[in-house]
């Protein structure tokens, strides 16, 4: 069965973009946990849920901006990491609320080298190194999160991964596509999920130019990019 892919439609209550976005490689845990949950919920929303690393970290205020008086946004008050963190805590970020929309992402965790002694970053080059998540493993670890996220009874919508640039320490350049496809062969297998193709959205200009030299991390008006996208995304399945 074949995913559900959105069309990219600019709705016009998706499209502010005043709000501050956060792109840098690294928040401190204070950060995260402020961002977390929004200032006020309205019961009378729709829950949406954000699941990702950095990169959604650095988008979520935007969102949720973008989204004010549509739906009250969320994010688990950690950076979700790679699928086994997912693994580990999905249970915990789900909670008890009841969902309606789930976009989630994770792959740049995953693809990236550690060596023996779990230094982080470590030469893609040196052998002895490794990818933090095998392949083989986050297709499985994607199966169990899936699984889990299709109890909720949300609509899921499946963020690609962005990029890896040329010269990205602790990682290969366009690594991001071999695992973009292994998650879209697991999100086929399991069908019903819509997909945000956000790694060919960030690919084109003027989004490409705006992510960080050899560095998989936008600059401020990168991330806000990036918002107005998943927003849209968001948007369609409300």
């Amino acid at each position: 069965m074949q995913p559900i892919t959105f069309r990219f439609v600019a709705h016009a209550s998706v499209l502010f973009l005043g709000a501050v976005v956060f792109a840098g490689p690294a928040w401190s845990q204070s950060h995260i946990q402020k961002i977390a949950q929004p200032d006020k919920v309205d019961a009378s929303l729709p829950n949406v849920l954000l699941i990702g690393d950095s990169i959604s970290i650095g988008y979520t205020t935007a969102v949720r901006s973008q989204l004010s008086g549509v739906a009250n946004v969320y994010r688990p008050p950690t950076n979700c990491g790679p699928t086994t963190r997912g693994v580990e805590q999905i249970d915990q970020w789900l909670g008890d609320r009841k969902w309606d929309v789930i976009h989630f992402n994770f792959g740049l965790h995953d693809l990236k080298f550690m060596s023996p002694e779990g230094k982080n970053l470590a030469d893609p080059d040196d052998p002895e190194n490794a990818r933090q998540v095998s392949p083989a493993d986050y297709v499985a670890n994607l199966r169990t999160i899936i699984g889990k996220l299709n109890k909720t009874g949300a609509d899921l919508i499946w963020r690609d991964t962005t990029p890896v640039p040329q010269g990205a320490q602790g990682r290969i350049a366009d690594d991001s596509v071999f695992y973009n496809q292994l998650a879209r062969e697991v999100i086929n297998e399991v069908g019903g999920i819509a997909v945000d193709p956000m790694h060919q959205y960030a690919s084109e200009d003027p989004i490409a130019g705006q992510q960080r030299p050899a560095n998989v991390h936008y600059t401020n008006e990168g991330s806000a990019k990036l918002a107005e996208h998943v927003a849209a995304a968001i948007g369609e399945q409300l």
